[in-house]
């Protein structure tokens, strides 16, 4: 239901007396002048609205009037309406044959700020449900009553496929009024170029997106080129995209939000210099994430350990780190590392050898590499 607030009716008030030289008030629906050129009325209770209140037509005050009611002034007082009723009352100050020919045009002006206010209101109102309809499709607020109903008022159809998105306004040192405002930025852009697109904050540096499944993957990631490449160039900073995996049921967005989450970590970890992240390419070491706890988790170090206490200044761990980021293969490997293939393959022997495992072994491999993963926090 729509209200008349005194912000808005001091609004009313001040563009009315721009042009006409004369007192405006406005009263809501008790008749309590709630804005005026007279700070002195404000909180006073106007006789004249409330006539117009309980006729729900508008009045005329003359001087021998005004006299038989209560602190009342000439003038003229007319009905706001919205919504279909009288919401409040705006009345011009003075002799009514010298303000009617204004009387009428000021409430229609007020009429149309009722309406604009009522529409900001509403897509205010659509843009919280939207907001929240996406929190509890993820799993960050709780599963409210009527999301069908709110869905269908939205046109937000539950049964499209989509996947989660994170974006990140990666720039830790910026304070938190600077990131408020990137992050508005970011919710403004994304509300003006992809409409198509429900958002909502999550934290102060994150914002929660759901993209519709394309039919073919790469469509999916030209598209997150594309909309980085836009938010940068629009002056947002440098955000940074992690996108989740696609999961059916019931519970599918919440986990491709979990997966979103896991996946900008690794992908900080792995690919620190990019800018998009997703789980389809990390997907390894987003599952093994949460294997960090227990006995396993302690064997599975301990290759790891071992290279430590003959690694002080940890270049081999770097070399076995480089040799997997380049899928184990040497050339590459030896090229991100800026040193002679001989070397690379000196250095794997010495991990061999302290680690006592074959390299040339897929499982022994597969225990560093996990090790690896798993002691990240440790290294």
């Amino acid at each position: 239901m729509f209200l008349l607030d005194a912000s808005l009716a001091q609004s009313i008030v001040d563009r009315a007396m721009q042009i006409l030289h004369t007192n405006v008030n406005v009263m809501d629906e008790r008749g309590l002048v709630i804005a005026s050129g007279d700070r002195a009325r404000l909180g006073t209770r106007h006789e004249g609205a409330l006539l117009v209140l309980a006729q729900g037509r508008a009045v005329e005050v003359d001087e021998a009037v005004a006299q038989r009611l209560h602190d009342t002034r000439p003038g003229i007082n007319l009905p706001l309406r919205a919504e279909g009723r009288v919401v409040g009352v705006v009345g011009l100050s003075g002799e009514p044959d010298a303000v009617r020919q204004h009387a009428e045009l000021v409430r229609l002006a007020a009429e149309t700020m009722l309406e604009q206010a009522q529409w900001m209101q509403m897509l205010a109102r659509d843009q919280r449900l939207r907001e929240e309809l996406v929190l509890q499709r993820i799993g960050v607020s709780p599963p409210g009553a009527g999301l069908d109903d709110w869905a269908r008022r939205l046109g937000v159809d539950l049964a499209r496929p989509c996947v989660a998105l994170l974006i990140d306004i990666a720039d830790a040192g910026l304070a938190a009024d600077a990131v408020l405002a990137a992050q508005q930025r970011l919710r403004r852009l994304l509300a003006e170029h992809e409409p198509g697109l429900a958002c909502a904050p999550v934290t102060l540096r994150e914002l929660a997106v759901l993209m519709p499944l394309p039919a073919a993957a790469s469509d999916l990631r030209g598209r997150l080129q594309s909309l980085h490449e836009r938010l940068r160039g629009e002056g947002s900073g440098q955000p940074c995209l992690a996108l989740g995996g696609y999961f059916g049921g019931d519970d599918g967005l919440v986990r491709s939000w979990q997966s979103a989450r896991a996946t900008l970590q690794a992908g900080r970890r792995h690919r620190p210099q990019a800018a998009i992240h997703c789980y389809d390419e990390l997907t390894l070491p987003v599952l093994l994430a949460g294997l960090g706890e227990g006995w396993r988790a302690d064997e599975l170090r301990l290759p790891l350990r071992r290279l430590a206490r003959h690694d002080r200044d940890g270049q081999l761990r770097r070399t076995l780190a480089a040799w997997f980021a380049h899928d184990m293969k040497a050339a590459p490997s030896a090229g991100a590392l800026h040193v002679h293939r001989n070397t690379l393959e000196y250095r794997l022997r010495r991990i061999g050898e302290i680690t006592a495992l074959d390299l040339s072994r897929l499982n022994d491999c597969l225990l560093l590499f996990i090790g690896l993963e798993l002691d990240v926090g440790e290294a």
